[in-house]
């Protein structure tokens, strides 16, 4: 399962924007610091429209939304690679999670304290993003003294390319730069993922704005290039919570908006993470399944089952609105638009497929 952690310094909405994501009352929206202690853990299903026109294309009996889970963790102050604040506890948390979502507030309310005592989301990213540089830097110290240590002798050919490695990425962290802005070969990734580097996780900024601010198109505001920016207003998104349908659709125009939160939040992680989603569809359930872009079909199919990835024969495969516009399995035959594929197909978002596999 997807898992999103939102991360940001204290009072900035964090808390907020978790409980509407999630529909819940489960994290403490106070003012003040620190008030999330230990991380909250929503798991929320994914929309998708597709879902629904393909179960009711089947008839199926049941309907089963992929999921994401969102972490609110402790919200994280100057310092906290050495441990100020809830420091220690907050990157071990992050240390957990896919991506990042870190939350920079860029509304003024006088009622609601800034713990630098003014609101300024570019010094606010910066505080956060040193503080992880700083610990993947201990981090990435200790690990290369270490093998440092072992690499002696007739072992030290062994260790050459890690210690490489590891002094490659020490250079970037003290320049100040983040880790997931190197570029890795095969055996260089293995590594990094032992590491479990912060700065290493794909990271978006949600912006989190005012019910004025969030009207306008676009965002002015440039946090890191290259990196996804999702403005949001946590306030708003809060009022949402219980509406559905025509009443959701009519406040969201209200506004000017055409997607949640939700929604903005979960498309830029599925894009961080290369990620696509496909179905399996019949009577008795339509389900999605999320899989990483380029994976082959029988790793698809090890999804639904991990015997499926040995018991791979071959996949049916549609396209989703295809199989919509044709009626399903029985009818999508006649139009010419299903197609059989093997062990090297590559699952495209938004296919449906039937896995045949033995037994």
């Amino acid at each position: 399962m997807l898992k999103i952690g939102i991360v940001g310094l204290p009072n900035v909405g964090k808390s907020t924007l978790f409980n509407a994501l999630t529909k819940s009352k489960q994290a403490d929206a106070q003012n003040f610091p620190f008030c999330t202690i230990e991380p909250n853990v929503g798991i929320v299903e994914v929309p998708d429209a597709r879902l629904a026109e393909l179960s009711t294309t089947s008839k199926s009996g049941k309907t089963i939304p992929t999921a994401i889970e969102f972490v609110d963790i402790a919200g994280l102050v100057k310092g906290a690679s050495e441990g100020e604040g809830l420091g220690n506890k907050f990157l071990a948390h992050i240390r957990e999670v896919n991506a990042i979502a870190q939350v920079v507030r860029d509304f003024e309310n006088e009622n609601i304290t800034h713990v630098a005592g003014r609101v300024h989301p570019k010094e606010d990213a910066e505080i956060i993003n040193l503080e992880l540089i700083l610990a993947d830097l201990q981090a990435v110290t200790n690990r290369l003294e270490k093998t440092q240590k072992n690499a002696k002798g007739a072992k030290a050919k062994e260790f050459e390319k890690e210690i490489a490695l590891l002094e490659r990425v020490k250079v970037q962290l003290e320049d100040e730069k983040p880790a997931r802005l190197l570029e890795y070969d095969e055996d260089e990734t293995k590594i990094m993922r032992e590491l479990q580097l912060l700065t290493n996780k794909p990271i978006m900024y949600v912006v989190n704005v005012d019910e004025e601010s969030i009207k306008t198109e676009g965002l002015e505001l440039n946090l890191e290039d290259g990196v996804p920016h999702v403005k949001v207003c946590a306030k708003l998104e809060a009022e949402f919570v219980g509406l559905e349908g025509e009443e959701l659709e009519m406040y969201m125009q209200e506004f000017g908006l055409r997607e949640t939160g939700l929604d903005k939040i979960i498309r830029a992680g599925y894009e961080l993470l290369d990620l696509v989603t496909y179905f399996t569809s019949g009577e008795i359930e339509t389900r999605a399944w999320t899989v990483k872009k380029n994976t082959k079909a029988p790793l698809a199919a090890g999804e639904i089952h991990t015997d499926f990835i040995k018991g791979f024969i071959k996949a049916d495969v549609a396209n989703w609105k295809d199989f919509v516009d044709a009626g399903g399995w029985s009818k999508i035959k006649e139009t010419g638009k299903l197609r059989l594929e093997g062990k090297d197909y590559l699952v495209q978002d938004g296919d449906t497929i039937y896995f045949h596999v033995s037994t």
